[in-house]
């Protein structure tokens, strides 16, 4: 009924723009032109008037352009104009129009168009349930059990998952999706934000791996600019954070939403840069690390997958069990050697320049989660010195029960 009544609202309009020219009656057009020629013929006149008052003119030359005027306007006044106005122009097409253009429209709709699918299209417009986005979801991740090569479809999973926040399955449909696509900086950006989100929004360890490759492949991607300076801003280095968000600020629109809130991060990180901090910052922060080589005991190699994630951190020998520092790795790599330094801190305060001692742990994880489990795998050294330069090995040996 609404589109009907709308369908004959703009009807009416378009009669009312074209039937009122149609039926208007015009004047006599010799009239007209008659009234014109006079008015242009009066101006002439008083033109030669005031060149003759001027001087301009001699009195035999204005006589002269006086005569030839009073001609040209005898000429004018004498020709017989044609065209006749038929009190009944146009009329007769105002009548064709009002009656045909409902009876096309109609006869077209009626043959062509599809009413029913207007009751369809409010259906459509209504906005999916939680229950029908679950269903949908579901039916997708059944879809990939059938057809695990197809990189476009777990990585619209893991959006999907990311948008439920059930962050732990978007990791593992990211991570589908990074294996099929490889180094491709937008898939990676996903997949370590999605870690971060898995892990309390911590990006060290793995996510800031991902998220400074794809900064070196795409030095501007906007995206990876917010979650390097996030990642930087973790771990204390303010100086690297404030340079990241910099350069994104450059990019997004003057007066934008996104722009405002970087201008307010960075000025929070101006409050809390040391006086005369430098770029020679993060150096002194990789001074103070520790070095670690990590492998994995031959009889418990057939209880690991070689894309098992294997954590390999700091703590602290007393106090909360938060990684001083962690970088997160696969059993594929192992054995390895990593330097656990202040860069790789989940938080600015909880740093291993802070401490002279502290415990390190190496961990395989079945699930990929950084919370310990049954069944991980794990090494332990009870106690390191910061001093000692030399590296740490730590052998995975037992399994947590």
């Amino acid at each position: 009924m609404l589109f009907l009544l709308i369908a004959a609202v703009m009807v009416l309009i378009a009669f009312l723009i074209v039937l009122p020219p149609l039926w208007r009656k015009y004047p006599p057009i010799e009239s007209d032109q008659d009234q014109r020629n006079i008015a242009i013929a009066r101006q002439r006149l008083a033109e030669l008037k005031e060149q003759l008052q001027a001087g301009a003119l001699s009195q035999a030359l204005y006589n002269e352009q006086l005569a030839e005027l009073e001609l040209a306007l005898s000429d004018d006044l004498d020709i017989v104009c044609h065209v006749k106005a038929s009190p009944t122009q146009g009329r007769w097409m105002a009548l064709v129009l009002v009656f045909a253009m409902p009876f096309v429209a109609g006869s077209l709709y009626w043959t062509l168009g599809d009413y029913q699918s207007l009751s369809q299209t409010e259906q459509a417009a209504a906005t999916p349930g939680q229950e029908q986005i679950n269903s949908m979801v579901t039916g997708l991740a059944e879809r990939l059990q059938k057809q695990p090569d197809d990189a476009l479809g777990w990585t619209m999973l893991g959006r999907s998952y990311k948008y439920l926040q059930q962050y732990p399955k978007a990791v593992e449909a990211f991570e589908h999706a990074y294996r099929l696509i490889g180094d491709q900086p937008e898939i990676m950006l996903l997949y370590a934000d999605a870690l971060a989100f898995a892990n309390n929004e911590q990006l060290a360890g793995k996510p800031a791996e991902l998220v400074f490759k794809a900064l070196a492949m795409e030095p501007g991607n906007v995206t990876g600019l917010w979650l390097g300076g996030m990642a930087k801003a973790q771990t204390g280095d303010f100086a690297a954070a404030m340079e990241l968000w910099k350069k994104l600020e450059a990019q997004l629109p003057p007066g934008s939403e996104g722009r405002q809130e970087i201008q307010g991060l960075l000025a929070k990180l101006a409050t809390q840069l040391p006086e005369g901090a430098t770029k020679a910052e993060p150096k002194s922060a990789q001074a103070s690390g520790i070095e670690v080589q990590v492998s994995l005991a031959p009889e418990l190699q057939k209880l690991a997958n070689p894309g098992d994630t294997v954590f390999i951190y700091a703590q602290a020998l007393s106090g909360p069990k938060m990684p001083l520092a962690i970088v997160r790795k696969q059993v594929s790599e192992l054995p390895l050697t990593v330097n656990l330094t202040d860069a790789m801190a989940m938080m600015p305060t909880m740093k291993l320049s802070n401490f002279e001692q502290v415990k390190l742990l190496a961990r395989v994880s079945k699930s990929g989660d950084a919370m310990q489990k049954p069944g991980d795998l794990i090494g332990v050294i009870e106690q390191a010195a910061l001093t000692d330069k030399s590296p740490h090995k730590i052998v995975i040996t037992s399994a947590i029960k």
